[in-house]
């Protein structure tokens, strides 16, 4: 008999990467139109287990409207005697996997940020109580991953229930990333990959170290030992970091050669602590992303739960969409909330000194974290609406880019300097062209003899050799 016959649905890896679109959504669970919803695994003692008990508070799925969204929660309770606590984060990111394996069922996301949808089409089919959804998820942990012994699961549609309960779930997540703060990735000799999110992004590997938390802020360098000891075929491996090629842009040669294995050779370099150059890739499931904002010179960070425009006009659809799909995009970098409390973060780029707005909330979790001087230098919605606006608070405020701005003005000021000019090994963000003379109708409408000027802005410039000779007349 096969494990899933009794399902009304097919049950199987070729269901993932299937997505729901609300036109064919019977239900969702979760998503961003919720202010409450979250998943969460804990460990307990066998004998506080009902191993395969399911309860529901709240409706159940054929109780809740067609094509309609509700707040969510859902607690998986796991015992078993190879269980331990940095086993939980990992054991509820498998959640992802596992949903997406059921026909007509979609899983996007972590934690307080899920998004589930169910199909039209697979309900008619009966897929229409969580008692079936409960009975795939019991059926699919104990086949997959046989240290858990025991199991059981509530589901919560209740809004009061689900709102109660948020905080404490907040409050567990919090504790999970607390451990692993102060560990240095100079410290390990290895990190570790993930690849949950390859049905979606078939080119992106999480790269977990204890500074740079996975993109989803569901596993920590913690978490990822512990799941690759007791799972060692699994989605989360260790990577040997090999020999260091730049500590500022975080390089490790090991973690290249992985990431060209587990990319079939689409991706070859990546740079952990910067979003220019060989950026670390994503895949959509982030908590949220550092976009670049050439107009200041600057990165806005915006998370998964803002609902409205960023600075300069895009949402975090947009600028999601922009980033996902395993590929590498210049000036966008995926990230978890937890990695904006590293050291490392955007290292390479600049720090804190380069980040010049953000929404409020995510300031107000993170400011202990961040360097005092610069909290009140950074704009958040409530302080600005548009780029002009951002320029004025900046200089106002004398943040750290606005001298920059300076440097960039003086160079382009200043006169050529005759007949040589000295090229650094790697050219800067702005990079002034020596002045030439137009010889007569170059260009429609300006005299011929006239001395113009180039400046090239955040350009990338790459050159096998330069050549400069001095002509003689």
């Amino acid at each position: 008999m096969s494990l899933f016959e009794d399902i009304p649905v097919d049950v199987g890896i070729i269901y993932e990467g299937e997505r729901i679109r609300g036109r064919d959504m019977q239900i969702e669970l979760g998503g961003p139109r919720e202010e409450y919803k979250f998943e969460l695994v804990q460990s307990k003692p066998m004998d506080k287990i009902d191993d395969g008990k399911i309860t529901i508070v709240g409706r159940d799925i054929s109780e809740l409207p067609e094509g309609t969204n509700t707040p969510f929660g859902m607690v998986i309770e796991v015992g078993g005697a190879e269980i331990e606590k940095d086993l939980e984060g990992v054991i509820e990111r498998r959640l992802h996997e596992y949903v997406n394996f059921i026909e007509g069922f979609m899983h996007l996301n972590q934690r307080y940020d899920i998004q589930m949808r169910l199909s039209k089409k697979s309900y008619q089919k009966g897929f229409n109580s969580f008692k079936v959804f409960g009975e795939v998820l019991l059926r699919l942990y104990k086949s997959e991953l046989p240290f858990i012994e025991k199991m059981q699961i509530t589901f919560y549609t209740d809004p009061e229930k689900v709102e109660e309960l948020y905080p404490k779930a907040i409050e567990i997540y919090d504790g999970r990333d607390a451990r692993a703060r102060g560990m240095s990735d100079d410290e390990v000799d290895v990190f570790y990959g993930c690849s949950l999110c390859q049905s979606f992004a078939p080119t992106h590997l999480c790269v977990i170290t204890p500074q740079r938390y996975a993109n989803c802020g569901a596993i920590s360098w913690f978490d990822g030992r512990a799941t690759a000891k007791v799972d060692p075929k699994g989605p989360v491996f260790e990577v040997t970091k090999g020999d260091l090629i730049d500590a500022v842009t975080g390089e490790y040669a090991g973690v290249n050669q992985v990431l060209r294995e587990k990319s079939l050779g689409e991706i070859e370099r990546v740079q952990l602590y910067t979003a220019f150059g060989y950026p670390h890739t994503s895949c959509g499931c982030f908590e949220g992303c550092a976009f670049y904002i050439p107009e200041v010179d600057g990165y806005g960070v915006v998370h998964r739960n803002y609902k409205g425009e960023t600075v300069n006009g895009l949402s975090f659809v947009t600028i999601s969409d922009l980033t996902a799909g395993g590929r590498q995009v210049d000036g966008f970098h995926g990230l978890s909330i937890e990695y904006m409390r590293s050291p490392k973060f955007l290292q390479a780029d600049g720090g804190w000194d380069r980040v010049v707005w953000m929404p409020k909330d995510i300031m107000d979790r993170i400011k202990e974290y961040m360097p005092p001087e610069i909290i009140p230098k950074i704009a958040t919605e409530n302080d600005i609406e548009d780029l002009d606006q951002l320029k004025a608070w900046l200089t106002e405020r004398g943040h750290p880019i606005v001298d920059t701005w300076k440097e960039e003005e003086a160079v382009a000021e200043a006169p050529a300097a005759p007949q040589q000019m000295a090229y650094p090994q790697q050219m800067p963000t702005t990079f002034m062209m020596p002045t030439m003379e137009l010889p007569a109708g170059a260009v429609p409408g300006l005299p011929s003899g006239m001395n113009i000027r180039i400046i090239l802005k955040n350009a990338k410039i790459k050159a096998e050799k330069v050549i400069i000779r001095v002509e003689k007349e």
